[in-house]
């Protein structure tokens, strides 16, 4: 099967939860440094959110410069993968709204950790299909990384019911962390692409 419309749909539903968040951003109601400063938590988690988003849209789009080809079981697991970036801008409004209370915020990372789980699910249909000498399994790997931020996060749930801010920083650092695409897949792409010149 062709792997151009799972890109293009991905791609859409990406967009729209962008989009989604961005309409739940308020203006401060007092045009004031402390009206500001009142709304600063919601768009700090805004900007969290977002990172997260993008974040997943730029691995997704290198994840797929080295698959030749997807089947149903690589459908349903990027489906997965979208249903639950669709829950982050719920989860940010919600925990943003409650200034980050302790179940909110547990939820916001719980979001983040199944969305993680999907991803690395992801990659192992992609994996399964495509085989184990493929230049997507030479480059997703035993997805180490991918296992080592699932617990992570699932640390960042605990520690929400004793600390939102301390959660906060741990979901910040995890962004910090897959912020730039794996380098082996990036560096796969450069040898192809001398390859060919």
């Amino acid at each position: 099967m062709n792997k151009g419309r799972l890109e293009s749909f991905s791609d859409g539903v990406i967009a729209v939860s962008l989009t989604l968040m961005l309409y739940q951003i308020q203006l401060p109601a007092d045009f004031t440094w402390a009206g500001l400063r009142a709304e600063a938590q919601h768009f700090l988690g805004y900007v969290l959110s977002f990172i997260y988003v993008g974040i997943y849209w730029n691995n997704h789009h290198h994840l797929f410069q080295v698959v030749r080809g997807i089947n149903g079981r690589i459908m349903w697991a990027n489906l997965n993968l979208l249903f639950w970036l669709t829950m982050i801008p719920i989860t940010t409004t919600w925990a943003g709204k409650s200034e980050w209370l302790a179940l909110p915020t547990a939820l916001y990372a719980l979001a983040l950790f199944i969305c993680a789980a999907s991803y690395w699910l992801l990659g192992r249909a992609i994996v399964a299909r495509e085989g184990p000498d493929s230049p997507a399994a030479q480059t997703i790997g035993s997805g180490l990384k991918g296992k080592v931020s699932l617990a992570i996060y699932a640390l960042a749930v605990g520690v929400s019911f004793c600390s939102s801010i301390a959660a906060f920083a741990i979901l910040a650092a995890m962004a910090a962390l897959w912020f730039f695409p794996d380098a082996r897949i990036e560096r796969y792409l450069q040898e192809q692409d001398d390859k060919r010149h």
